[in-house]
């Protein structure tokens, strides 16, 4: 039995805790495209990524494209049950699963031995979700956009997933706060490991937007910055990791 990772570039992770696998956030076929059009942003991925075998759970942290991707989630079995914010749950609703729960920050939710609480996560601009997800084999922290919300009382929780950069748009700040947020992840959380995630894979993105990022910090300054306790991932895409437990 083992608690596990694998990365698939973007947002999108397959955690196994033991025998229960849990896909967040995928992409994994197709084009990522964003209203108005491809010349604001758009993103492709090189290859098709091979959907997972024996999802149990589908958890998605935003309805926004790059998180709830309707291409790779009309590929997805319509049984499989899907937890997400309620943006994500009108898309899982749209692309016709049969099991849909929609959880607000605040709100928990209890899958076999899988514990789920949502907290505030980025405002994109409706309030998204961050999650705590507590299982038997481990415990993590997940949100995509370096946003954390205050009311997620201290605790020591074995892994992060989270950016560890932040990327900045010309007049509108950062909307990946990684780097800004990685001192009170580590010092909330206590994590034996920080996986990063969000800027990484193999997409490439074209389009207006694209070309305004920028990107401060870097994974190996990151890196630097933790202690000898915390150990961080800069992941390969597709390969899987095993994560340290606290117990």
């Amino acid at each position: 039995m083992t608690f596990s990772a694998l990365y698939f570039g973007s947002s999108g992770w397959l955690i196994e805790f033991g025998n229960f696998r849990v896909l967040i956030d995928p992409w994994l076929t197709g084009t990522l495209k964003f209203p108005p059009g491809a010349w604001l942003i758009e993103g492709s991925l090189p290859n098709e990524i091979k959907i997972p075998e024996q999802i149990d759970l589908l958890l998605l942290t935003q309805g926004l494209a790059d998180h709830s991707h309707k291409p790779t989630l009309k590929k997805l079995p319509r049984s499989l049950p899907v937890v997400g914010s309620p943006s994500a749950a009108n898309v899982a609703r749209s692309c016709d699963f049969e099991i849909v729960q929609e959880l607000k920050p605040g709100e928990t939710s209890q899958i076999k031995e899988l514990k789920i609480e949502a907290f505030a996560g980025a405002p994109v601009p409706n309030v998204e979700n961050g999650y705590v997800i507590s299982h038997p084999m481990g415990s993590l922290y997940v949100e995509p956009h370096g946003f954390m919300d205050k009311n997620i009382k201290p605790r020591q929780l074995d892994a992060v997933i989270s950016p560890v950069v932040d990327v900045t748009l010309p007049f509108a700040g950062a909307f990946l706060k990684g780097q800004t947020v990685l001192p009170e992840l580590i010092d909330r959380f206590q994590p034996l490991s920080v996986l990063a995630s969000t800027t990484g894979g193999n997409a490439k993105f074209t389009g207006l937007l694209s070309s305004l990022m920028k990107m401060e910090g870097s994974t190996e300054e990151a890196a630097k910055s933790l202690d000898k306790k915390t150990l961080l991932i800069d992941p390969i895409p597709e390969k899987k990791y095993l994560l340290k437990t606290h117990s």
